[in-house]
C-alpha cells in the first residue's frame, strides 16, 4: 500500500503497519477459536450421545444452541462493531464464550449442556463482524476482498484443527478437557484485546487509510444507530446475499459441524479420525476458495460472477453426493473438497453488502448478511437428524444411533434443497464492480 504522508501528520509507516497486524493478529486468533467452536460438535457427537443419551434431533438441537444465539445476535453484533467498535465488543465477547466453553466441559446434564453450548454462542458472534469492521478502516477499500479472503483462510485453520487434529487429541484427553482448556484460551484472548486492540488508526494518533491514500476521510455516523439500521434492512441489494449465505454456507456448515462424521462413519464405514480428514479437506477447500475467490474478485473488478459460479458448483456437488452412491476413496476426497472449495465463492458477498450501503453502516449490513447464513446453519442441523429419526430403523451401538444409508440420504437432499436458495440470491445479486454505490468510490 502506497502511503501519502504530505500535508499529514508525520508517523512512522513501520508503526503503523506493526500496530494494524498486530490488531488483526488479535482478532484472527479470536475468530480461529469461533471456527473451532463451530465444527467441533462433529468430531465429538459420538461422546455427546454417549454423555447424555440423546436422539439424532436432540444432538442436533444441542449442536445448533451455538447457531440459534449466533444467527438471533448478528444483527446487535453489527450495531455493536458500528457503535462501540471490536475492541470492547470482542473483549466481552470473548469473557462469555470463554465461561460458557468452561460450563460446556464441565456440563453433568444435557441442560448444562445446552446453556454453556449457547453462551459460547452468544460471546462468539460478535467476533466475525467485529473483524470485519475492523479491517475495513484498517485496510484499503481496494484490497477489502483480499483481505477477507484471508480472515478466511486464518479463520478455518481453527475449524481444521476442530477435525483431524481434535480426533487426535481426543485419543489421548477426554472432551471435557478439551473444552475447558479452550475456555480458558479465550479467557486470556479477552485480556489481549482489551490490552492491544483499537478501533481504528485514529485511536493511535495516526491518519485514516483513506488519508493515506489522499483521500477524504468518510463521514462519522450522526443519527441513531436504530434509524440506521432501518437504511440497513430497507436496502433491497443486501437481500439476495442474505439468501447466499443461508442457503450455501450455511447447509455445508449444518452439515460438515456435525452430520458428515456420523455419515462417514455409518455409511462408509470410517474411523472418526479417518472421517476427520474428509471433513478437514472440506475446510481446507472452504480457506483455499475463499481466498483466491476474494484477490481475484479485487482484481478483476467483480464480484457476482465469482459468486454465481461458487453457488451452482455448490449446488451440483451436493446432488452428485446426494443421488449417486459413491465408495471410491477418491470420489469421496473430490466430492468434500469441492464442498468447500465452491463455497468459498461466498466471502465476497460481505464485501457487496458494505459497498451497497453507506460506509458508516458496514457492521450492520455484514451482521445482516452473516445472520442468513447462520440461520440455514441453525435451521438445517436439527432439521437434518429430524427426517433421518423418521426413517431410523432402531439400530444402537454402544448407546449411539447408528443411521442407513436411506436415512442419510434425505438429509443430504435437504441440504441440496437449501443450496438452491443460495442460486436464486446469487442469480438477482447486484453488481458494484468493487466499489461503494453510495460514494462512487
Amino acid at each position: 500500500m502506497h502511503i501519502q504522508t504530505q500535508a499529514l501528520p508525520a508517523f512512522s509507516p513501520t508503526r503503523f503497519l506493526v500496530a494494524r497486524w498486530g490488531i488483526f493478529a488479535i482478532l484472527i486468533l479470536a475468530y480461529m477459536l469461533v471456527f473451532f467452536h463451530r465444527m467441533a460438535p462433529a468430531v465429538v457427537a459420538g461422546d455427546l450421545m454417549r454423555s447424555f443419551g440423546t436422539s439424532g434431533a436432540a444432538l442436533g438441537s444441542l449442536a445448533a444452541m451455538y447457531f440459534y444465539i449466533y444467527t438471533l445476535m448478528q444483527i446487535p453484533a453489527g450495531v455493536l462493531a458500528d457503535t462501540l467498535g471490536a475492541r470492547a465488543s470482542v473483549a466481552m465477547g470473548n469473557l462469555v464464550a470463554g465461561s460458557g466453553s468452561i460450563l460446556f466441559g464441565m456440563a453433568d446434564t444435557f441442560w448444562e449442556a445446552s446453556v454453556g453450548r449457547a453462551l459460547v454462542g452468544l460471546g462468539v458472534s460478535v467476533v466475525f463482524v467485529a473483524l470485519f469492521k475492523s479491517n475495513s478502516v484498517w485496510f484499503s477499500e481496494r484490497r477489502y476482498g483480499m483481505v477477507s479472503g484471508l480472515a478466511l483462510l486464518f479463520g478455518n485453520l481453527g475449524a481444521i484443527a476442530s477435525a483431524g487434529p481434535l480426533a487426535l487429541v481426543l485419543e489421548v484427553y477426554s472432551w471435557r478437557l478439551v473444552f475447558i482448556a479452550l475456555g480458558a484460551v479465550t479467557l486470556v484472548l479477552a485480556a489481549l484485546t482489551l490490552l492491544l486492540v483499537r478501533n481504528r488508526p485514529e485511536d493511535l494518533g495516526f491518519p485514516s487509510v483513506r488519508q493515506m491514500e489522499g483521500r477524504q476521510s468518510h463521514p462519522p455516523r450522526r443519527s441513531h444507530w436504530l434509524k440506521d439500521l432501518r437504511v440497513v434492512f430497507a436496502t433491497r441489494a443486501i437481500w439476495p446475499v442474505f439468501w447466499v449465505g443461508m442457503g450455501m454456507v450455511g447447509g455445508m456448515l449444518a452439515f460438515i459441524g456435525l452430520w458428515a462424521i456420523p455419515y462417514l462413519r455409518d455409511v462408509h464405514g470410517l474411523d472418526r479420525t479417518a472421517a476427520a480428514t474428509y471433513t478437514s479437506l472440506t475446510l481446507a477447500g472452504f480457506a483455499v476458495g475463499s481466498l483466491l475467490v476474494g484477490g481475484f474478485s479485487d482484481r478483476i473488478g467483480r464480484r457476482k460472477p465469482l459468486v454465481l459460479a461458487g453457488t451452482i458448483g455448490y449446488a451440483l456437488t451436493c446432488l452428485v453426493m446426494a443421488v449417486f452412491p459413491w465408495q471410491s476413496s477418491l470420489v469421496g476426497v473430490i466430492l468434500f473438497f469441492l464442498i468447500g472449495l465452491s463455497s468459498g465463492g461466498f466471502i465476497v458477498t460481505f464485501a457487496n453488502a458494505k459497498e451497497v450501503v453507506s460506509p458508516a453502516f458496514s457492521g450492520m449490513a455484514i451482521g445482516l448478511v452473516n445472520t442468513g447464513l447462520f440461520l440455514g446453519a441453525a435451521c438445517l442441523q436439527p432439521l437434518f437428524g429430524w427426517v433421518m429419526d423418521l426413517t431410523w430403523d432402531g439400530t444402537m451401538a454402544d448407546g449411539v444411533r447408528i443411521y442407513g444409508a436411506g436415512d442419510y440420504r434425505l438429509g443430504i437432499l435437504l441440504v441440496f434443497g437449501f443450496s438452491l436458495l443460495a442460486v436464486a440470491g446469487a442469480s438477482r445479486m447486484r453488481e458494484t464492480f468493487c466499489r461503494n454505490v453510495t460514494t462512487g468510490d
